[in-house]
């Protein structure tokens, strides 16, 4: 399947129809691949190893880190938050980019709108395929066919879930639509598809696999399913549901498949994917060895060159090509982490190595503080070997790990009235991880300490909007409330078709 510019990805995901074929599973995740073939979707669905490769191709849009322009969630997630600028090279570098950071987007931002928008439903698109087509795969197992359905529900699952908080009001598509509703879907509330979320992860639970072989590493679990469902019902704010959140957190926080990691720097090192405290992680991976004639759905994480140091030379950071810049801290974030044990582990901070005489770099930067992001540089130990560097770096984006879930339990017991001693117990294994004494369950501190511990990993801007903090905290990028929790509708999705733009938005 293959994603263009020039019109709606609801309809061209669906009509181009080509799915990747080749692929076959490598020791350290089933999707370290490379991409050796395409068919047709009519000639497809054969064998049980066409089925696999679908089912492979349906993961594939996660470890997309750029559709049509330098696009990683991430690094877009952490600028739309007080814990980053966009930064880059100038102040027109990447102008989609640099209108989230200032909220000033419209439906005609280029790049970021239409990225995510597109790579959510060439997930959603190649979920559905499968679900309609596992089936009738001849030779393929029973017990093939649930997992494979169990997979592609949570994933479905996990697209909507990234496009409703994303958007807000999407079309909701659970089939795969016939020519003549291409250019008709009309949108649904967040409710409706939140809904469908639930229904889908509460189908997938009871068949997908506790822990996985090695070689399927990458796969969703469920742990990672279970994960999801507490976070689907945490952020619909619902107070009363909140006990609900934390009983499905608390599946997760009690396997004994999961733990913190002794040592919190741990969790962010290249080598060290799917740790006892990872519970769902996007795999990137250089197999495919990726060069600039392939950029766009690369299956690096080029999120990691973007945020390194701009004209860097010296060691610990890679120099051969330099970083680009983006998502330096604020100032903010940096005192707020000063003399927690977490500072290292999150922040570079370029201009003491300058001072000590080891380093140089081009302070020139846009939007330059002198601290850069930690847990995903460009470290010279861990660059590419293969194709080119900016483009393969391994780094797998950690989107749900146990502290996180820790966290996520605590505050739904102290919203929804549950056992504050459990709350308290949550709260306290976070911090007494990296040696820091107990302080109240409170809201306010649990909210503190989600941004402390989870800080540059993507979760601090959907946590203010979910929160109601936005507006507040985020008023002096832009942010204007009723309007800025969620994003335009890319204009290429609205012409010709029924969908309508979000308030606010021109």
């Amino acid at each position: 399947m293959k994603i263009m510019k020039k019109s709606t990805v609801i309809y061209l995901s669906i009509l181009t129809g080509v799915t990747a074929l080749g692929v076959a599973a490598c020791k350290k995740s089933f999707l370290d691949v490379k991409p050796q073939g395409t068919q047709l979707e009519s000639n497809y669905y054969q064998s049980p190893a066409d089925a696999f490769a679908a089912l492979v191709a349906a993961y594939n849009p996660l470890s997309w880190t750029t559709v049509s322009s330098y696009c990683p969630k991430t690094v877009l997630l952490n600028l739309a938050s007080d814990d980053a600028y966009a930064g880059g090279g100038s102040n027109t570098d990447n102008p989609g980019m640099q209108a989230w950071n200032t909220f000033n987007m419209s439906s005609a931002t280029p790049n970021v709108p239409p990225d995510l928008w597109s790579k959510g439903y060439s997930g959603i698109y190649r979920a559905n395929v499968v679900l309609e087509k596992v089936g009738g795969v001849p030779g393929l197992s029973d017990a093939l066919k649930t997992r494979y359905t169990a997979d592609m529900k949570f994933l479905r699952a996990y697209y909507y879930f990234d496009l409703v908080r994303l958007f807000g009001n999407i079309p909701l598509i659970t089939t795969v639509l016939q020519q003549n509703e291409f250019f008709t879907q009309l949108q649904v509330k967040p409710a409706q598809v939140y809904a469908q979320i639930e229904k889908d992860l509460n189908d997938a639970i009871p068949n997908l696999p506790a822990t996985l072989d090695p070689s399927e590493n990458g796969r969703a679990t469920k742990g990672a399913a279970q994960a999801l469902l507490g976070k689907a019902i945490l952020y619909q704010n619902d107070n009363s549901r909140m006990q609900a959140a934390a009983a499905q957190f608390e599946l997760v926080n009690t396997s004994p498949n999961y733990h913190l990691l002794p040592n919190y720097a741990d969790n962010f090192i290249p080598t060290n994917k799917f740790n006892a405290e990872s519970v769902w992680e996007v795999v990137h991976t250089a197999a495919s060895g990726r060069d600039w004639g392939s950029f766009g759905t690369d299956d690096g994480n080029v999120g990691v060159q973007m945020v390194g140091p701009r004209g860097y030379t010296g060691p610990i950071y890679e120099s051969n090509t330099a970083g680009y810049g983006f998502n330096p801290l604020t100032l903010d974030l940096v005192n707020a982490l000063k003399g927690d044990p977490r500072y290292s582990a999150t922040i570079a901070n370029l201009d003491s190595l300058v001072t000590a005489g080891v380093s140089k770099y081009d302070k020139s930067g846009y939007q330059n503080t002198g601290y850069f992001i930690q847990k995903f540089a460009p470290l010279a130990a861990y660059q590419a070997t293969v194709g080119v560097i900016p483009l393969n770096w391994t780094n797998d984006e950690i989107d749900i790990r146990l502290a996180d879930t820790y966290l996520m339990e605590a505050e739904a017991l102290v919203r929804g009235g549950g056992d504050l001693a459990k709350a308290q117990s949550y709260l306290d294994k976070v911090r007494a991880r990296v040696g820091l004494p107990s302080v109240p369950a409170t809201l306010t501190n649990i909210y503190n300490e989600r941004r402390l511990e989870l800080a540059t990993e993507g979760h601090r801007f959907f946590d203010l909007v979910r929160t109601g903090q936005a507006a507040t905290v985020l008023a002096s990028k832009g942010f204007k409330a009723g309007m800025n929790e969620v994003l335009p509708i890319p204009l290429v999705e609205l012409n010709n078709t029924k969908l309508v733009q979000n308030p606010g938005y021109k």
